[in-house]
């Protein structure tokens, strides 16, 4: 049967299209399932109910189930939710973590089981890689959490047309550019006016660097983008983010300035975890500046957040600062990420969930000896 929740609204149209239905029938049935939440098709009051009968027969409405809910004692909340493998029907699930904030409420959304790019101190990175999260995995991690979140204490008194989830980013588990079409069309979805209604600037993308991709999204869904830098010359990103010896920093940065000329933003964020005496050095911020001297941008600061075995400590506060107050100095605006769940294993780069892994990955980590790094 067909899953409604993997189309936009134009791959909906067609659909109806070719039941012999009127387009519009696609804007009604947006409204319904992620505007309202409402995936009952008895509750569809506008809907012909011979069309009804007909999408009974045809069409399902399938989301991902949600296998565990844990909330943090700073009101982060995090959803593991379960994906199927289609091949062999092995259970896999992904992970998605709401940040609640004073003034918005930000959706982190995974894109992939696993991930396949292998960046050192990432926890998702050393469970291997899967499989690519279809579009209903994607855009129901947005409706999971929706109305999750408008039965939760706190949110359930608020409006029905008050939004709780106000910006989303694609920084979850896996390399959304490496799920393009179905990163592409679950954007498409958070972005449309009958659906979630968010702008461009609310939902930001992030990877590690996979250029051609991302002149591709230049063109076809240009979203805010950050760019997970982590290392301000080529051998040190080579070693800590892989996929810099196919894309290195000069021919990143030239993608990032392509990308200025349709984002919504006129500036890229450039994410930095911070990694004791790996890349926090004086040395390395003047190298950083040096690097990205051509780009519009702006920096995140990210301390390490720990994981077992990852042979990586957090740098010291007193070196972030120094690090951050040097490229403040050079006029960029610098923020440093507030840990934000922590102790339900939710912060930047602890993301694990379950990945059945294709990669032999974890049997490959552990058969060596971790690089312990203070």
């Amino acid at each position: 049967m067909v899953n409604l929740l993997n189309f936009n609204q134009q791959q909906l149209a067609e659909y109806f299209s070719s039941l012999g239905e009127k387009p519009f029938r696609a804007k009604q049935l947006m409204r319904w399932m992620h505007h309202f939440g409402v995936l009952d098709l008895d509750q569809m009051t506008d809907i012909a109910k011979v069309l009804r009968e007909k999408l009974r027969q045809e069409a399902q409405f399938a989301l991902p189930d949600i296998q565990l809910e844990q909330v943090s004692d700073d009101g982060t909340r995090k959803w593991l939710v379960g994906t199927n493998n289609f091949k062999d029907g092995t259970s896999n699930s992904v992970e998605t973590v709401f940040i609640p904030e004073d003034d918005r409420g930000t959706l982190c959304i995974s894109s992939q089981v696993g991930c396949a790019l292998e960046c050192t101190f990432c926890s998702t990175g050393r469970q291997g890689f899967n499989r690519n999260l279809n579009v209903s995995e994607i855009i129901g991690q947005l409706w999971i959490a929706n109305n999750a979140l408008r039965q939760a204490p706190g949110y359930d008194l608020l409006p029905p047309g008050e939004r709780i989830i106000s910006n989303v980013v694609m920084m979850g588990m896996g390399e959304p550019l490496a799920n393009y079409d179905n990163v592409v069309t679950a954007m498409q979805i958070m972005l449309d006016d009958s659906a979630y209604g968010l702008s461009r600037r609310r939902v930001t993308l992030s990877t590690s660097g996979m250029v051609p991709a991302m002149d591709k999204l230049k063109e076809d869904c240009p979203v805010a983008l950050a760019v997970s830098l982590h290392a301000p010359n080529d051998a040190l990103r080579d070693e800590i983010v892989p996929i810099n010896k196919k894309y290195p920093i000069k021919e990143l940065m030239a993608a990032c300035e392509r990308y200025l000329v349709k984002a919504p933003r006129d500036f890229i964020t450039f994410e930095y975890v911070m990694l004791d005496g790996v890349n926090d050095t004086l040395e390395h911020a003047k190298q950083l500046m040096e690097a990205v001297r051509d780009v519009p941008c702006k920096f995140n600061l990210i301390p390490f957040n720990p994981f077992p075995n990852s042979g990586y400590g957090t740098s010291k506060p007193m070196q972030i600062r120094a690090f951050r107050d040097m490229l403040m100095q050079a006029g960029y605006v610098v923020t440093v990420r507030k840990t934000r769940g922590e102790d339900i294993d939710a912060a930047c780069g602890q993301l694990a969930g379950k990945v059945l892994d294709k990669t032999r990955r974890t049997q490959r980590t552990f058969a060596i000896q971790p690089d312990n790094r203070s």
